[in-house]
């Protein structure tokens, strides 16, 4: 199975949820190869149970994933944690939905959960907790203590921070971290829009609960490729962003 652990069907946080630009965000990933994705839209993008409802109406939920025309879409959520940071919580649905509906009152920048409390959350309702594009310089993740960046299950290789920074040395930085931790690595697309998916995936063997996944991960039974493509890809995916941002923010 050929998974992208970190992926966006919204165009922006300040954006309606439009089912169209899903489904063909879905078809698209699946023309790149792709088998599955966790679904880690912002926690605090506007009308978050949105993306939700539509998929509980549309779409049969199997397992811990829903069947989207062939294609797993697991559920989960980025959130921002107040010591600077994005974490991405992939669970069960009614897990997600119930962990954010306690986040209501964190949802505003100056006013985000610390990272203890996001953990206490996590690990009572058996979520994979992934540390979300760590040297990233707006929303970096270095300035957690060793103790809580071991609340993680994994760190995030992301795709658009391979673009954005120098791949070889950034890879390496995170990899450095990761051995010092004892953590594994999977990789994010962190795609807003379908050009971005397949840039970097994992393969892991198929699995359709959220359980043996996140047992995959801590077993480091996950392999991360780049695909040769990612520089152009990226650059095209936050080119055509940047302008579908301006009309969809203007007009919803």
């Amino acid at each position: 199975m050929r998974i992208d652990f970190h992926s966006h069907v919204k165009i922006s946080k300040k954006s309606a949820f439009h089912p169209h630009y899903f489904e063909q965000m879905i078809e698209e990933a699946e023309i790149n190869g792709l088998d599955a994705i966790c679904l880690t839209e912002h926690f605090n993008t506007i009308r978050f149970f949105d993306v939700y409802d539509y998929l509980d109406e549309h779409y049969q939920y199997v397992n811990d994933y829903y069947d989207v025309n062939g294609f797993k879409v697991f559920p989960g959520m980025e959130v921002d944690v107040k010591e600077g940071g994005h974490t991405l919580v992939i669970g069960q649905r009614e897990v997600i939905r119930s962990i954010r509906k306690q986040l209501e009152p964190y949802t505003v920048k100056g006013h985000f959960i610390g990272i203890d409390q996001l953990n206490n959350w996590v690990k009572a309702n058996d979520c994979l907790f992934i540390g979300a594009h760590f040297y990233r310089e707006s929303t970096p993740l270095v300035h957690l203590t060793d103790q809580q960046l071991q609340y993680f299950d994994a760190l995030d290789l992301n795709g658009k921070d391979l673009y954005s920074y120098d791949m070889v040395s950034y890879q390496q930085k995170l990899t450095d971290v990761a051995n010092r931790l004892d953590l594994p690595i999977v990789g994010g697309s962190d795609t807003h829009h379908f050009l971005q998916y397949g840039v970097i995936y994992n393969t892991v063997s198929d699995v359709v609960t959220i359980e043996a996944l996140k047992e995959a991960v801590m077993n480091h039974f996950v392999d991360v490729t780049i695909d040769p493509s990612l520089s152009v890809r990226v650059k095209a995916a936050t080119i055509a962003k940047q302008y579908l941002k301006r009309l969809v923010e203007v007009t919803a």
